[in-house]
């Protein structure tokens, strides 16, 4: 007994024409021999859905189903079954897929081409933080290979200039169409003509061109950048590779890096860091000034929010974290020995001194002036 069409593609008998086809390209997808090779109760699905679609699409037809069902072809035709093969299913997909249907590596199309590619070139690109902070654009000189003028093509016999070569294979089911790559023309679907004296075996000659990179602000050690196109030439006039950039990084002379954060180390002297300090700091582009409270440690850590490095995606940015230092002489003269003795020899003397203690800052002030 013959499956119901309506049940086939899981619709029911009120379904539209939009909610028929619609169905049908579900189906198609789901049970096409190239998603699912080898699987023969796909194929059987594939062409109980494309039998279901033939009647069911059609209003005509569709009226006499509704009327007598299954009896209504049983003389022949399609619908019936009786001279299905896969070409006549896989020539609805141009109707109802709009010729766009190219998810599977299976034959669709008697003259589907495939294209040849460009082989990918790559290089690598210095950048200095400052360059990292804001982005920037680089010119850089490229090599890569390009048709050789004068290069001219024919088209492949053997392919008819389809790239691909197809094969039929009668199976219980039905016939099914299957494709590869051309082998005398490697899927291009051209083969060279008039090679230019220079050239390689392909037609190619070496050219150096200058290719602009527009690197954005973010980017970090090691990440890969595509310039889409700027790879060697394809065979055929096929697609161009592409230019692949990687990023590294120059260490920086005051800062260093740890994501999108930034570290900095600022030295201070004995006396700033007893009586406090308004300091002026280089960022990578601009400057900010920071209050160092009396009686700063030396090891203590001040976070700028926003002061580091951007996002890549443009989110956020890092934090700039200064480390102070406190500097200690090696070298001092006789009245700075004579005060930090009496320190010593003072009984009294708190090395933690009180702020309000105005005069022990003043001495070390006038020590270190």
């Amino acid at each position: 007994m013959k499956e119901d069409y309506y049940d086939v593609l899981g619709i029911s008998k009120g379904a539209s024409a939009g909610e028929i086809k619609k169905a049908y390209r579900k189906k198609a997808i789901e049970f096409h021999p190239d998603k699912n090779p080898g699987d023969q109760k796909a194929e059987a699905n594939f062409k109980k859905a494309a039998q279901a679609y033939e009647i069911l699409g059609d209003p005509e037809k569709k009226s006499k189903y509704d009327q007598f069902g299954h009896a209504a072809f049983e003389n022949g035709g399609f619908g019936s079954g009786g001279g299905m093969n896969m070409d006549d299913i896989f020539s609805q997909f141009g109707d109802i897929f709009g010729g766009a249907f190219g998810g599977f590596g299976g034959g669709f199309s008697q003259q589907r081409s495939t294209q040849s590619r460009g082989g990918n070139l790559r290089i690598r690109v210095s950048l200095s933080l400052e360059e990292i902070l804001l982005g920037v654009e680089k010119k850089v000189k490229v090599k890569r290979k390009v048709q050789s003028p004068g290069l001219s093509y024919i088209r492949c016999n053997t392919c008819n200039g389809s790239g691909q070569v197809n094969k039929i294979t009668n199976t219980i089911l039905g016939r099914m169409q299957t494709s590869a790559p051309c082998n005398s023309c490697g899927g291009a679907g051209q083969l060279i003509e008039n090679r230019p004296s220079g050239s390689d075996s392909q037609g190619m000659i070496n050219e150096e061109e200058t290719v602009s990179i527009k690197i954005p602000a973010g980017v970090e050690e090691g990440m890969q950048l595509k310039v889409s196109g700027k790879g060697n030439a394809a065979l055929a006039n096929g697609i161009s590779g592409d230019l692949l950039v990687l990023i590294e990084e120059r260490p920086h002379e005051s800062f260093i890096r740890e994501g999108q954060n930034l570290h900095l180390d600022v030295y201070i002297s004995i006396s700033e860091a007893v009586l406090g300090v308004s300091k002026d700091i280089q960022l990578l582009s601009g400057k900010v000034r920071i209050k160092l409270d009396p009686g700063i440690q030396s090891g203590k850590t001040l976070r700028l929010r926003s002061k580091g490095l951007p996002d890549i995606n443009g989110y956020s940015s890092g934090d700039l974290l200064v480390h102070i230092n406190v500097w200690t002489p090696k070298i001092l003269n006789r009245d700075q020995k004579k005060f930090f003795q009496s320190m010593i020899d003072d009984d009294n003397f708190d090395p933690r001194p009180d702020k309000s203690d105005k005069s022990f800052f003043e001495k070390v002030k006038d020590m270190f002036a």
